[in-house]
């Protein structure tokens, strides 16, 4: 568990990016951040904000239109950032100012983290290179063709490689977010923000 508390987790949005993806961890950190809140003499766990290509509203698969709070490329102080994922994914990997952004994040976060097919814009930056990682089980054998130098992990919901975390389909970024929680709190704040969310994690990995 880290003691430094500082920094936010920035989540990224774009168009068609799979609601879950982003609102799952987004409501892990809103919870622990509320919660840590009413204890006293607690240090909140980082907020989450949105970050998006550039400030205006984005429609994220289903229609609902999101509004991210900053753009990527001007954020700074950032302690986590997690890609998620989507049928936007695509078009995100062929951003090329995305993935110069997200090459000069990595160093300076304590966290990158992907949530579904978000691995598959990892892999385009290069950053999956002779690390272990999954993606959504119908994308696997694509992160394999996407990033051959990749260890890929088929019956994990959630791989941590050290400052590297990615989660399998939709709902595994909660079970993500919840595992990242636990390592900068404590698995007694992990476990309380679970049980506020009703959340039950599945049995398997």
């Amino acid at each position: 568990m880290s003691d430094d508390h500082s920094g936010q987790v920035g989540i990224l949005v774009f168009d068609q990016v799979e609601v879950l993806d982003f609102a799952g961890p987004y409501e892990v950190f809103s919870v622990a951040r509320r919660a840590s809140d009413r204890r006293q003499g607690s240090t909140s766990p980082c907020p989450p904000v949105l970050l998006g290509t550039s400030t205006e509203a984005v429609t994220a698969t289903g229609g609902m239109r999101v509004l991210p709070d900053q753009p990527l490329g001007a954020v700074s102080g950032l302690r986590a950032l997690i890609v998620p994922g989507g049928y936007g994914v695509r078009v995100l990997m062929e951003d090329s100012a995305v993935i110069a952004t997200l090459r000069a994040l990595q160093p300076q976060l304590d966290v990158l983290m992907s949530v579904c097919t978000g691995a598959a814009v990892l892999a385009r930056a290069g950053l999956l290179d002779g690390r272990s990682a999954t993606t959504h089980k119908r994308y696997l054998d694509w992160l394999s063709e996407l990033a051959p130098d990749c260890h890929l992990v088929r019956e994990r919901r959630v791989v941590d490689d050290g400052n590297l975390i990615t989660a399998a389909g939709i709902s595994a970024g909660i079970d993500a977010a919840l595992h990242l929680l636990a390592r900068w709190e404590g698995q007694a704040v992990a476990d309380e923000t679970a049980d506020y969310m009703e959340y039950r994690p599945p049995a398997c990995p």
